[in-house]
């Protein structure tokens, strides 16, 4: 009995033992479980996380990080309204200048239809004390091959006159600088940009150096004068001389054709505009603007001293000058 009974005990011992041992791995097991599914848990959240920040950056107007990076964008370079253009003796033809100590002013459009072109616009006369200063008439030291406000046959002429005077007292260089404000603004609103050599009552560049800076700085130059007649002849080109040992002349000989080419349309862009043009729009001149110019270039003669110099009738000259130089771009 006392056998059976150790028996019985050693037999509950084990069953407890192995009670035990199950609850113990049990428990270890629904540790580890947890352990598992916090970790698988924690993960997926951020995994989440991760997700939700890639979509959102891609989303328009998003304060994330990612939207808020600097991007490259196509970007258009603004012109300020102007700069100033000052004269450089290092250009070709500078050293024939007798006066140059003033700056020119370079106008950009703000057209919406910018040409990229500029056009120098030379307001004629205006230098004061240029009359007491003489320069070559030619680059090549050769005599004038037909008269003009200079003899034929002169080797040298004033820097810049004075300019004649019209019957109703006003300076042609106050007429001239009226007109070219106008044709100015009109060129601007055309969408051309415009070198002004001169923008009020004097400025201190004689022709010569007038002509050096639209060369350097213009695609055509343009200058506005009234011619010393007194019959209201009408606007008339003063063009290149056809005389063969001029012609021959550098630059003349490289470049008079495009000389020709803008009077022509001028005289043509003038018309159509109904501005009264004098015979067929040329006289033959030997003047220094032409003799020095390396780009097409005209020296317009929009009346004489008889001729009707209101805002209204100039407006009408720089329409059809304008007119003028579309014909010549647009060639």
């Amino acid at each position: 009995m006392k056998k059976f009974n150790r028996l019985f005990l050693v037999v509950i011992c084990a069953v407890l033992c192995i009670c035990l041992t199950a609850c113990g791995g049990k428990a270890q097991t629904e540790t580890t479980t947890q352990n598992i599914t916090e970790t698988t848990t924690e993960t997926t959240t951020a995994t989440s996380t991760t997700v939700t920040v890639q979509e959102e950056t891609s989303v328009p107007g998003t304060t994330t990080q990612a939207t808020t990076q600097p991007t490259t964008q196509a970007t258009t370079v603004a012109h300020p309204e102007s700069e100033q253009v000052k004269f450089d003796t290092s250009w070709k033809y500078a050293e024939y200048s007798a006066v140059h100590t003033d700056d020119a002013t370079l106008y950009y459009s703000k057209s919406e239809k910018r040409k990229d072109k500029v056009v120098c616009v030379n307001a004629g006369h205006g230098c004061r004390g240029a009359s007491s200063y003489y320069t070559y008439c030619h680059p090549d030291k050769t005599p004038k091959v037909t008269g003009g406000s200079t003899a034929a046959g002169s080797i040298k002429a004033t820097s810049n006159n004075e300019g004649t005077t019209l019957l109703d007292g006003t300076d042609e260089a106050a007429a001239n600088l009226d007109l070219s404000l106008v044709l100015k603004q009109q060129l601007l609103d055309a969408g051309y940009d415009v070198l002004m050599v001169r923008t009020g009552e004097d400025s201190q560049l004689d022709v010569i150096a007038r002509t050096v800076m639209a060369n350097n700085k213009a695609d055509c130059h343009i200058s506005v004068h009234y011619d010393s007649t007194e019959t209201d002849k009408g606007l008339f080109c003063c063009s290149v001389p056809s005389v063969q040992s001029y012609r021959d002349m550098e630059p003349v000989k490289s470049h008079y054709k495009e000389h020709l080419r803008i009077e022509d349309a001028i005289i043509s862009g003038s018309r159509d505009a109904g501005v009264k043009v004098w015979n067929d729009g040329k006289c033959e001149i030997d003047l220094m603007q032409t003799s020095y110019s390396t780009v097409p270039s005209a020296v317009v003669e929009v009346g004489d001293r008889a001729s009707n110099h209101s805002l209204e009738h100039q407006s009408d000259i720089a329409k059809g000058i304008v007119n003028g130089v579309n014909i010549f771009f647009e060639q």
